[in-house]
């Protein structure tokens, strides 16, 4: 195994920007669970989408969006959690005025 620095990690030094779609970074990936980052400035989308066999969690860390879950849409904060099981769309957009920064889980990983 190693070091246990490799265990901890800081999330604000895994948040960024792109210009021309939301940005990604892997926190964690193991055979069970993938620990990730999404940050979407003001305007952007991740569209919805589905994994069939996969649940998936959004943890708001920072900011606001708006959230595709099915036919629904929710609008959720910093502190909120998320939850889109395997098979049901789900999608994001950043309605505010700040970065919307998101830890987001997916089990098992892709």
């Amino acid at each position: 195994m190693g070091c246990m620095m490799d265990l901890v990690k800081t999330v604000a030094d895994y948040a960024g920007a792109r210009e021309d779609k939301f940005f990604k970074a892997t926190l964690f990936r193991g055979t069970a669970l993938l620990l990730g980052m999404n940050c979407l400035e003001p305007g952007q989308v991740q569209p919805p989408h589905d994994h069939v066999d996969q649940d998936k969690f959004y943890y708001v860390v920072a900011g606001n969006g708006r959230f595709w879950l099915g036919d629904e849409q929710v609008q959720a904060a910093a502190g909120d959690v998320v939850w889109a099981p395997a098979g049901l769309a789900h999608g994001v957009r950043n309605d505010g005025h700040e970065r919307l920064t998101l830890l987001v889980g997916i089990a098992p990983a892709p």
